[in-house]
């Protein structure tokens, strides 16, 4: 069963996604499920994990809706307030949805480097462990040792961190982000997004070559017991097609037996999330 654990759905609103600038022009329109599971088929996946993709509540519960209609949706990454005091509140409207199964924030925008040990953040992820949700880690490789500051503190957590903390494979620079990825990784309740790697080389000429050393890190560091597979659509399509996003790390994976194939294609994400699958 594969499960890609990471995409996205929008109506496209120049006010809302002004993060995507002119040289992702094709991504300004709409994408919803019925633009996916086309290639879902095509690619022989069975469900995935719809991810926030701006921080309101308003999207969260809109993701929620989409889950309700369409079965290939097992989960929902969605976005509460976590510096609001009233965080318990917000969550508990939401936590009787089965499909609400994660929170995220976009850290990775934040103005400030050490945003994540915030004392009014660090209050709102306490929150989460009441109602057995887990926390996306949206960051760039810089802020990797922050990161595992952050995480040391919540050792009952259940963490993933998104697209490897964004390697800078365009550059192939390897080494720094190398020492973030295994300091993180040395935390068990940690497991790990491999997606949203075309994005990070030369989008238009990018080969599988490139991006391998960043996942034999990555492989090496948290094991095939914690990591999970994820295509980044439809921000992918910048670089790739659907399939050939997931490929890369679809192609990786044979070298591994089938148990490891198995567990991340699917099997790590559906028991990290508790996915009723």
């Amino acid at each position: 069963m594969l499960i890609d654990a990471h995409q996205h759905f929008w109506i496209y609103d120049s006010r809302e996604y002004s993060w995507i600038d002119e040289s992702m022009a094709l991504l300004r329109r709409d994408f919803l499920p019925i633009d996916l599971e086309p290639q879902l088929k095509r690619a022989d996946v069975h469900g995935t994990i719809a991810v926030q993709a701006r921080q309101s509540l308003e999207e969260t519960r809109w993701l929620l809706e989409l889950a309700e209609q369409s079965e290939s949706i097992l989960g929902v990454v969605g976005w509460v307030d976590l510096r609001a005091t009233d965080v318990r509140a917000q969550l508990k409207k939401l936590a009787g949805n089965s499909k609400f199964v994660g929170v995220r924030h976009v850290v990775q925008s934040e103005p400030d480097d050490r945003f994540l040990m915030q004392p009014d953040f660090i209050r709102g992820i306490t929150a989460l462990e009441e109602f057995d949700l887990a926390y996306d880690i949206l960051i760039y490789a810089r802020h990797l040792p922050v990161a595992a500051e952050f995480v040391e503190r919540f050792p009952r957590q259940r963490f993933v961190l998104d697209h490897m903390a964004k390697p800078p494979i365009k550059s192939g620079s390897i080494e720094e982000w190398s020492r973030g990825i295994r300091d993180l990784a040395a935390f068990p309740n940690v497991l790990c997004k491999v997606s949203g790697l075309v994005t990070e080389a030369d989008w238009a000429n990018w080969k599988v070559e490139e991006i391998i050393p960043y996942l034999n890190v990555v492989f090496d560091a948290f094991g095939c017991k914690r990591l999970m597979i994820g295509s980044d659509w439809p921000v992918c399509l910048v670089a790739a097609p659907y399939e050939s996003a997931m490929n890369v790390a679809r192609k990786y994976l044979e070298r591994y037996s089938a148990e490891s194939q198995a567990a991340i294609l699917g099997g790590n994400a559906q028991r990290f999330w508790r996915l009723k699958v």
